[in-house]
């Protein structure tokens, strides 16, 4: 373990920002990447990453213990915070509010990552119109086993599609396994409105490639790349350009050029490599904002499905059920009552973990010990969820056991591990309500 060392203060533009335990490793388990050493990679890409917050309130992702340990959310603003640091006070569909940081410029970049933000969450809107989005967000979400092939794929029909609209789309790694294209709009639209055009643009790339493209928001019905309309919802944010991912590679969301996509590979990109890349061939992303389109063609395509019977698609579960919208209920436990009924999936847990790798591991052990009924599971019938609480995010690995014969279906057992954050809030929760 690096030793703890007294803060160091850098200078910036004439602020001064202290780096507190600028020794700490932040990144360990294949790369030895120090906390002052996030910093200085944020710094070397300045202008690039703040073309990406600039303006935009922001939600804290703080990882104070490193990458391999788990972050947690904070809305608000620390209480002890510079002078020179703007807030703006953001309203949530829970009725809530919270003050939340806006960064301008490379000092307060440099404060935010000291806090252990090791990637940026911004808003998709700017401090002068918290209402109106300027920015519609296409988040290529591949399920496991999916290749990056496919993601590349599916991202240049969205591009396709895009230029047939009218619209200019700006590609990036997200980092991780999939590819985020933001596209530059008018803000005169809703939230609502612009999620409502990106179920459309999802719903219309799922018909140009549905071998390869879901817009389906239930995990138990995806396969391939998913199209994750429901980032545009109010309150949702994603990682931005230039953001380090908590990957033990330390990779990082990078802006492309669209002729770049057949042939890039995201593993290249990473906090040792981007800052050349940047210095190299400057920032691909900056021309964004003088390409600021209309949503009218989207919302006209959003229109004709309705017309269709194709209604508003499920939103995310903390949001109040919104008009139009389906029975807000995964398919396996819908009621066989319901007008339109679906098969109910033989869905069983294998694990439950704030740590992926620790969830992933005990899925291994679910194949191991249920060997006969593991070589018979596709690519679609292991899901791995996300699950996120009020401050904190888990990993909950599922397995549909569709093509497993009846009889030869393992039961569901406890799951291994079975840690849930959220389990005892939950429990009280229910308790209180009867």
């Amino acid at each position: 373990m690096a030793t703890e060392r007294a803060a160091e203060v850098l200078s910036i533009a004439g602020r001064q920002v202290p780096v507190t335990n600028p020794g700490k490793l932040y990144f360990s388990s294949q790369v030895q990447i120090t906390k002052l050493d996030l910093v200085r990679y944020y710094l070397s890409v300045a202008p690039g990453a703040l073309a990406g917050i600039h303006d935009r309130p922001i939600v804290l992702k703080r990882f104070v213990n490193g990458a391999e340990a788990e972050p947690f959310y904070q809305k608000r603003a620390p209480d002890k915070r510079p002078e020179w640091l703007r807030t703006v006070t953001l309203s949530f569909p829970s009725g809530r509010t919270a003050e939340e940081v806006v960064v301008d410029d490379a000092a307060g970049l440099a404060w935010v990552v000291n806090l252990g933000c090791i990637e940026l969450h911004p808003h998709p809107v700017r401090s002068g119109d918290l209402e109106h989005p300027d920015e519609l967000r296409i988040d290529l979400d591949p399920i496991p086993g999916v290749g990056w092939d496919d993601v590349r794929r599916v991202a240049l029909e969205v591009q396709a599609l895009l230029d047939e609209l009218g619209l200019r789309g700006w590609p990036k790694t997200s980092g991780s396994r999939g590819i985020h294209v933001n596209v530059r709009i008018e803000p005169r639209w809703t939230f609502t409105e612009v999620r409502r055009a990106a179920v459309a643009l999802s719903r219309a790339v799922e018909r140009r490639a549905p071998a390869l493209a879901t817009s389906k928001w239930w995990k138990e019905e995806r396969h391939g790349v998913f199209l994750d309309y429901n980032q545009n919802a109010k309150d949702r944010t994603t990682c931005s350009a230039y953001s380090v991912r908590p990957l033990p590679d330390a990779r990082v969301s990078t802006p492309l050029r669209w002729e770049e996509i057949p042939d890039c590979d995201p593993s290249d990109f990473t906090i040792f490599t981007v800052p050349a890349r940047s210095t190299k061939i400057g920032d691909p992303h900056a021309d964004m904002d003088t390409t600021a389109g209309s949503l009218e063609k989207l919302l006209e395509l959003a229109d004709k499905d309705e017309v269709s019977g194709l209604g508003d698609a499920p939103w995310p579960p903390h949001f109040r059920k919104m008009k139009g919208e389906a029975p807000r209920v995964m398919p396996s436990r819908a009621k066989s009552a319901a007008k339109k009924p679906r098969p109910k999936m033989p869905l069983i847990v294998v694990a439950n973990s704030p740590n992926q790798t620790a969830a992933l591991a005990g899925l291994e052990r679910w194949k191991s010990k249920h060997a006969d009924a593991a070589s018979l599971l596709t690519v679609d019938d292991v899901l791995v969820d996300s699950m996120r609480g009020r401050f904190s995010t888990w990993t909950r690995i599922r397995v549909n056991l569709r093509h497993v014969p009846e009889g030869q279906r393992p039961p569901q057992e406890t799951p291994d591990p079975d840690v849930d954050p959220t389990r005892e809030w939950r429990e009280h929760r229910k308790k209180k309500n009867k």
